[in-house]
């Protein structure tokens, strides 16, 4: 197994947990945060997908899908256009709502589409390639792939916490 087939099954496991996390739950579901200060299910998989697009999209020198495909526009968040939530309060938190899990879900696919593309294309070399210099040792590719892989299963971790908090209370 080579390494980008590695990252390909980890990209696709987000995409499968960003999936179950959000499925089948309405607005308020989505918005509901278990304690004053928490983050949503609407806010982690916005933001892991924000985070996901900002990051592969600067490594790879593509457009970010959330402006090329106007997502940022069918969002309709009162956010900075290029805001990936790093360093959000509790009231920019509350800001991120969504009528419908399904645009979540969609602008994660969309997302996950470009980062598939831009992972085949992939070769062992390519991994070595300084794409941030501002940090000591300067960050690689294949380092910041599995930075964002990591951060991204994190928070889809918390949502799926979050979602089975709100039906342990349902039930």
């Amino acid at each position: 197994m080579h390494a980008k087939d590695i990252l390909i099954d980890g990209y696709d496991r987000i995409r499968e947990e960003v999936h179950a996390a959000v499925e089948g739950l309405g607005p308020d579901e989505l918005a509901a945060r278990p304690a004053v200060g928490a983050n949503s299910i609407a806010w982690l998989v916005w933001h892991l997908t924000r985070v996901q697009d900002d990051h592969l999209a600067d490594a790879f020198g593509l457009d970010q899908v959330w402006t090329a495909q106007d997502w940022e526009k069918r969002f309709g968040l009162d956010l900075p256009r290029r805001d990936t939530g790093y360093g959000h309060d509790a009231k920019q938190v509350a800001e991120v709502r969504v009528a419908d899990g399904g645009l979540l879900t969609g602008y994660h696919d969309a997302v996950h589409a470009q980062s598939l593309t831009a992972l085949r294309a992939l070769t062992a070399a390519d991994l070595e390639r300084v794409v941030d210099e501002r940090w000591n040792p300067p960050v690689t590719l294949g380092v910041r792939l599995v930075s964002v892989l990591s951060d991204d299963l994190q928070h889809v971790g918390q949502a799926a916490y979050v979602r089975g908090l709100l039906q342990s209370a349902a039930a």
